[in-house]
């Protein structure tokens, strides 16, 4: 489950009851890039950062064909939705942006209105063949074909695919950076999941996992360098299971080297993480999402020997009840995950932030059983977490095997006793920053007040700080005077090394 797909979250520039209630719908859009002459295409993303960074894909294949980007839909000669699939609410969330962009196509009848993504795989008979609310319907691994599926929507047919490939990755695709502030970019290091969590649609909807060439990767980011990027996530459903060989599937491995002339590499997520942290000493880089079956000792400490490796690590744990881990299929056990916290707190110390995403009331959960939850939270003390009751999907394992038979206000209940907890786990892991001061990455200013400047800490905490004489893209030691469960506020000492 993609830690930006959460009912609750506590994290960012909130105060503690905003934090708690407020669910986290995020929406990105492009910007206007159109020069004259140039087709105009929107894109209005949702959901995970996998979607955002597909998004920039979508963009930089449209841009070879002829399209511009804008900010406005109405302006738009063709709208895309980049949709996504895990949650209910996520598919409601687009299917009233549907019914508002077929008002505008009404008053603009030659505009073109697409679906890509996760719903695009899932709903495509509805959205073509029974509503007939959009043109075009591709799917994750479609976004070369989108040039073609113009085409033939163009001259007036419907267009459809939604297969999914083994092999794409888009690693020859440079991405054009829609909504970005300069500073942080997302990288994807692979597609796709293997893992079929019961409660999980992404393997149905995103295929089966396949890792990008580690150099690929590599030359992405050291071109994102060179124009000035200070900090690089790598994504992936599961970055810890990342391996690439160089070797092809025609040459037997022993023989590749008497071939080619070549070493054979065999590139697992702990080497990629340090090929990365040694292009710049001062390119900070983060990843998500890690799985607790996959994360190694030898990842953590890669971490810890590289300081612009950021000391944060999103470890989604669903439940603290080995019996309900089981029913997710999430292959290990509440004894397995605590000795992955127990590794992160041994290699890399207690200031390096872990935060998680939970389901309350899965299916058959005992209140025993959610209890065990709460002290599984205890135990690891969580800096922020994204936290949901349990929604059931279409077409996923558990919609198939298991009734959902836990009562909606028993589910909020757990929910809400959840969240308690968090809000004074992330207080009081904020509280112990007090009085200590952070080298921070200003990424713009505060959503508050222009007067004041925002960034990240290493264990991406938020911290808000005036904004004197300091600039976005610099790093600056900011001492900590004050907290919320959310949010960290300073003041700036000096420029940083």
């Amino acid at each position: 489950m993609n830690k930006l797909i959460a009912d609750i979250d506590i994290v960012g520039e909130k105060n503690a009851s905003e934090a708690i209630h407020e669910p986290c719908e995020t929406v990105k859009k492009t910007a206007n890039n159109a020069k004259e002459g140039e087709r105009k295409l929107y894109i209005e993303s949702y959901g995970c950062q996998m979607n955002f960074a597909d998004s920039e894909i979508v963009a930089a294949v449209m841009q070879e064909h002829g399209f511009g980007t804008t900010d406005s839909a109405e302006d738009a000669d063709l709208i895309f939705l980049n949709t996504c699939s895990i949650r209910e609410k996520a598919e409601q969330t687009v299917r009233k942006r549907l019914v508002h962009i077929n008002g505008l196509k009404k008053r603009k009848p030659e505009m073109m209105v697409g679906v890509l993504g996760c719903m695009a795989e899932r709903l495509k008979h509805k959205f073509l063949d029974e509503e007939k609310i959009v043109d075009l319907v591709a799917g994750p691994d479609a976004y070369r074909d989108l040039p073609k599926l113009v085409g033939s929507v163009d001259d007036g047919q419907k267009a459809v695919n939604v297969l999914l490939s083994r092999e794409e990755t888009y690693a020859d695709i440079s991405p054009i950076r829609l909504n970005s502030n300069g500073i942080s970019a997302f990288v994807s290091i692979m597609r796709g999941c293997d893992n079929v969590c019961s409660f999980c649609v992404v393997p149905f909807t995103r295929g089966r996992e396949r890792s990008r060439p580690a150099d690929s990767i590599v030359q992405e980011i050291k071109d994102l360098v060179a124009q000035g990027y200070k900090e690089v996530t790598l994504l992936g459903q599961n970055v810890d299971s990342y391996k690439w060989t160089n070797v092809p599937r025609t040459i037997r491995a022993e023989n590749f080297e008497a071939e080619t002339g070549e070493k054979v590499r065999n590139e697992n997520f702990a080497t990629l993480l340090e090929m990365v942290a040694q292009i710049d000493p001062n390119l900070r880089v983060r990843f998500t999402t890690s799985h607790p079956k996959d994360m190694t000792d030898d990842v953590l400490h890669v971490m810890a020997k590289y300081e612009n490796i950021c000391k944060y690590i999103h470890l989604p744990v669903q439940s603290g009840n080995s019996r309900v881990l089981k029913l997710m299929n999430r292959t290990y056990t509440r004894e397995w995950y605590i000795d992955r916290v127990d590794a992160i707190r041994r290699i890399l110390g207690e200031d390096c932030a872990i935060s998680s995403d939970m389901i309350s009331g899965f299916c058959t959960e005992t209140e025993e059983e959610h209890q065990e939850t709460l002290t599984l939270m205890d135990y690891v003390n969580y800096d922020y977490s994204y936290m949901f009751f349990y929604s059931e999907r279409p077409g996923t394992l558990a919609a198939k095997k298991y009734l959902d038979d836990i009562p909606m206000d028993v589910k909020k209940k757990r929910l809400s006793e959840i969240i308690e907890l968090q809000s004074k786990h992330s207080l009081a892991r904020n509280q112990r920053l007090i009085g200590r001061t952070h080298k921070v990455l200003v990424e713009g200013e505060s959503k508050r007040s222009d007067k004041d400047l925002q960034g990240r800490t290493t264990d991406n905490k938020v911290i808000v700080f005036p904004r004197e004489n300091y600039e976005k893209g610099q790093y600056v030691n900011v001492h900590v005077n004050d907290c919320t469960s959310a949010t960290l506020f300073g003041k700036a000492v000096e420029l940083a090394n």
